[in-house]
């Protein structure tokens, strides 16, 4: 039995439903939501309390905990810090992606600023392009950028790329990783680039297809709190992809953000956010260039 958790079991049935689930009350969603919030910076309103009492329900389960108040005394506890903070993220955190999502970004790096950007580094001997995709979820926007990536350095040799993805769950980084899709999940992807980077899957894997292996090792997927004051990273981005998260913090922690990007961006690198996104207040670091893309001043 975890620690924190009173010695009274709960009887939980597999035909459970909501009628006799532990019930999350709003002083307890405010307390959970605070943590939420000082922890990983992501802003729950009170409308998010009947999502977040779904999903957390899993977990009550899984733990055998009565209440969310056992619950969150646990998770407020040293061993609930070090064994369940993980979990608690990966349960509320909301994982929407596809590949070619908002296609007119990739479109857009491809043909305006890739031959810009690569005509740079290429007076920089041995410098290659470093690419940030934040929030990366499942793979799906990492894995296209590496595609759009690949296939322009077929054309030019010379050119080389690195891509760094990070996300603050732990489950979707592992799908990601993993690199294999149902096949429905691949049809924005190009025929031809589905044939050239993806491997049909068989036997039992029939109905899915896995990003060629070496495609897989162009990119770093990485854990990472975008809280976090340090991110850790030794060397600065020329394009970061930080599309539709933003919109889960408020303006304050934007804010803050924003300007932890640009402490990360090469001098005149990219920033590009979801189409429902901006950069309001930060002129000062940043020029727009296009929809939702974004240059820094420095």
């Amino acid at each position: 039995m975890p620690a924190g958790n009173s010695k009274k079991e709960v009887r939980w049935s597999e035909a459970e439903t909501d009628e006799f689930a532990p019930l999350l009350s709003d002083k307890e969603f405010h307390r959970l939501s605070s943590l939420i919030y000082d922890i990983w910076g992501i802003n729950l309103p009170p409308p998010k309390k009947t999502m977040v009492s779904s999903r957390l329900r899993k977990r009550l389960k899984a733990l055998r905990h009565p209440s969310f108040q056992t619950y969150l005394d646990y998770v407020l506890s040293p061993a609930g810090r070090q064994q369940e903070w993980s979990h608690l993220i990966d349960a509320v955190s909301t994982n929407k992606t596809d590949f070619f999502r908002e296609k007119v970004h990739f479109d857009f790096l491809s043909r305006n600023l890739l031959p810009r950007l690569a005509h740079d580094l290429r007076q920089s001997a041995g410098r290659i392009l470093r690419v940030w995709s934040a929030g990366c979820s499942s793979g799906q926007e990492p894995y296209t950028l590496a595609m759009v990536l690949a296939e322009y350095q077929n054309q030019n040799p010379w050119f080389s790329f690195a891509i760094t993805a990070t996300d603050i769950n732990n489950q979707v980084l592992e799908e990601a990783i993993r690199g294999t899709y149902d096949d429905e999940i691949l049809n924005p992807v190009p025929k031809f680039l589905l044939c050239k980077y993806f491997m049909k899957g068989k036997g039992n894997q029939a109905g899915y297809h896995r990003v060629v292996p070496e495609l897989r090792q162009r990119i770093c997927f990485q854990r990472v709190n975008l809280m976090d004051g340090n991110f850790g990273f030794k060397s600065a981005f020329n394009v970061i992809f930080c599309r539709n998260v933003i919109i889960y913090f408020d303006q304050q922690t934007q804010r803050q953000l924003f300007h932890k990007f640009y402490s990360n961006l090469s001098p005149n690198g990219f920033l590009f956010l979801g189409h429902s996104e901006n950069l309001h207040g930060m002129e000062d670091k940043f020029v727009k260039v296009a929809s939702s893309v974004y240059q820094c001043k420095k």
